[in-house]
């Protein structure tokens, strides 16, 4: 038996500036890079065309050309994890698994089935901060509970941000620590279910201008004016300390986005319920209307109000919605329809290229007005007045819903001063019932 130490890539899918890679390539066994496409995940995923899927397959292929260019290899795996390492503990001697931690609640449980099978050999499991720039219990209140409002977190963030946590690290200086060797094929889209996407997921946008521009144009959908690094902060293909060493020198606004990441990330760690329950329990008794008709119409870009319809046919068309459209459908779809925000929820992690469950949560929480640092519920989105304000001559509209105007073009599916008191009601009535409790 070959006795290796094994570096399990999962959301780091990069060879540089890898916290887990850097600390594994340092000790004295050859380092096996493993990445296994989950079944627990993949199984479950409805779109056998996967967006998503097709990125992390062509990113692992490219993984797995660099490395061959450094006479090591990826050893790619499909399978449930567990059953995985159950496999490689038959075929290596191994000496120890190193990654870099993942805070979602499955992934907590995951790891910690793999930590026990390890343990139980003997076998060190190391796993180290990489996605963040804080992780867990680092930004705490002085009483030492987790921020639930945002501002007072990112004050925080700041004071103890140090100029050093954005250095990268250094781990092409050891790459000679690599196995060395070859691995099985990667197994094909096709042998786990799927098929490429005609989807694809745009380069991040890092340039030096658009930063800069960022504060005054981010609000604007008609314009290509934010990063996109969604995807490759979610996968790994842009480390996380890159993004925040150039928001430092280019944009206080893109900075206090990338603390929001951290804000909801770390929310969701120490309250990992509200992945199924809203943060807050006055809130749990709202009697969702529900309709599934009118859902699908939301869904599918037809509810007769154009910025809604605009930004649900950019999300079908390209796995990507400009960050206020999203504030404006959510806040419709829950407002306007009182159709329960799990719903939506679930509908942008189905079709988001840059869908991270903390985020997703977090956002259709806020909207919602059932979560942390939440807008307020009486706070009703006007769809017609954000088009106003943030698309007056219908550009982006005209682009996505090209028969507006025309008696093509659906009447709205409600009348939204109605809709917003009966939202107004519902919410109030929730309150008062659980108060009553």
């Amino acid at each position: 038996m070959k006795s290796i130490t094994i570096i399990w890539f999962r959301r780091d899918l990069r060879l540089h500036d890898n916290a887990g890679l850097y600390h594994a390539l340092q000790q004295e066994h050859p380092v096996l890079p493993l990445f296994i496409f989950d079944a627990d995940i993949l199984d479950d995923l409805p779109d056998r065309d996967d967006a998503r899927v097709s990125f992390i397959y062509k990113t692992v292929s490219k993984l797995q050309e660099d490395l061959q260019k450094l006479g090591s290899s990826l050893l790619v795996k499909y399978g449930r994890p567990i059953e995985i390492f159950k496999e490689l503990l038959q075929e290596y001697q191994l000496q120890a698994v190193y990654t870099n931690r993942d805070y979602e609640p499955y992934a907590r449980q995951r790891d910690k089935a793999i930590y026990e099978l390890l343990q139980a050999q003997s076998i060190p499991y190391k796993s180290f901060k990489d996605q963040v720039i804080f992780e867990r219990d680092e930004i705490m209140t002085k009483s030492g509970s987790p921020y639930k409002i945002y501002t007072p977190y990112k004050n925080t963030w700041k004071s103890a941000f140090e100029p050093e946590m954005v250095q990268p690290y250094p781990t092409q200086q050891h790459f000679g620590n690599l196995y060395r060797g070859t691995s099985d094929q990667i197994p094909s889209l096709q042998e786990m279910g799927f098929s490429p996407s005609a989807i694809l997921t745009p380069d991040p946008k890092l340039a030096s201008e658009l930063l800069q521009q960022y504060a005054d144009k981010r609000d604007t959908p008609a314009l290509d004016a934010t990063s996109r690094i969604g995807p490759h902060l979610r996968f790994g293909t842009l480390s996380v300390r890159e993004a925040v060493a150039l928001a430092l020198t280019h944009s206080e606004v893109w900075l206090q986005e990338l603390i929001w990441r951290e804000f909801f990330m770390q929310l969701l760690y120490h309250f990992p319920e509200t992945a199924e329950e809203s943060f807050y329990p006055k809130f749990r008794a709202i009697s969702w209307r529900n309709n599934e008709e009118e859902f699908t119409r939301w869904c599918e870009g037809k509810a007769g109000f154009p910025l809604v319809d605009a930004g649900m046919r950019e999300l079908n068309a390209t796995g990507f919605m400009h960050n206020r459209v999203r504030m404006v459908v959510a806040s419709f779809l829950v407002k306007d329809l009182l159709i329960d925000w799990r719903w939506g929820e679930l509908y942008f992690a189905q079709k988001l290229l840059d869908y991270e469950q903390a985020s997703n949560i977090g956002n259709w929480q806020w909207a919602a007005g059932t979560g942390a640092d939440a807008q307020p519920y009486f706070r009703v989105f006007n769809p017609d007045s954000q088009i106003k304000k943030f698309d007056k001559a219908y550009t982006y509209i005209k682009k996505w819903v090209p028969e507006y105007g025309t008696l093509a073009y659906p009447k709205p599916m409600v009348d939204h001063n109605f809709a917003r008191n009966r939202a107004i009601a519902t919410y109030k009535k929730a309150i008062t019932e659980t108060a009553g409790v």
